[in-house]
């Protein structure tokens, strides 16, 4: 072979390398890009589950540390609207401040009717506690008959007692008559909401 002929043949074959070694830096180009690309991707899913994780498990210490005021809450808020026990510890303060009730009334109930809009059939006769989620309150009057007036001192005293209770714990409603007689003496109608997270 002829020097002339040598020389166009390894000219060539370093062109080819040369374009060989370009097409392999352009694909190794390509594949480190998309493995950054990935690498990138997993990082920010691993410092995404990073920060759920601390917040998982700040979550658990926070359900930890108010486990008990939730079980205190639960132990002042009643469950239900068992209007039985209602008018009894009612009816219970009452004698127990020598006052005798002449009634006791809830709102009326919508229990059986399923027209569209009505609360839930447990929730029949509660209105929700605007700002705070899953309470409710049901409304009772509580009249006193004016036939046999009760002394004012007893009347204060029945008021602790119902805002003491954990059933009747807010008087909204106060309408008090002295006895025209004996003016230490009052008659009384009262409205008093009982809490209930059902």
């Amino acid at each position: 072979m002829k020097a002339k002929q040598l020389y166009f043949v390894l000219f060539g074959c370093c062109c080819v390398a040369a374009i060989a070694l370009i097409g392999i830096a352009y694909g190794a180009n390509s594949v480190l890009a998309q493995q950054a690309s990935k690498l990138s991707k997993l990082r920010a899913q691993s410092a995404g589950l990073t920060e759920q994780q601390s917040s998982l498990l700040q979550d658990k210490k926070d359900i930890a540390k108010y486990s008990e005021l939730n079980t205190i809450a639960e132990s002042i808020v009643p469950q239900d609207k068992d209007q039985a026990e209602a008018a009894r510890e009612i009816v219970n303060i009452a004698s127990t401040n020598g006052i005798h009730l002449s009634s006791i009334t809830f709102p009326a109930s919508t229990l059986g009717e399923t027209a569209a809009g009505l609360p839930a059939p447990n929730l029949t006769q509660l209105t929700r506690v605007s700002g705070i989620t899953g309470i409710y309150n049901l409304q009772i009057t509580i009249s006193q008959n004016s036939g046999s007036p009760v002394p004012y001192n007893n009347f204060l005293s029945f008021l602790s007692g119902l805002e003491q209770n954990r059933r009747t714990s807010e008087v909204t409603s106060i309408t008090v008559t002295p006895n025209a007689n004996q003016p230490n003496e009052v008659s009384f109608t009262l409205i008093v909401n009982e809490f209930i997270k059902p």
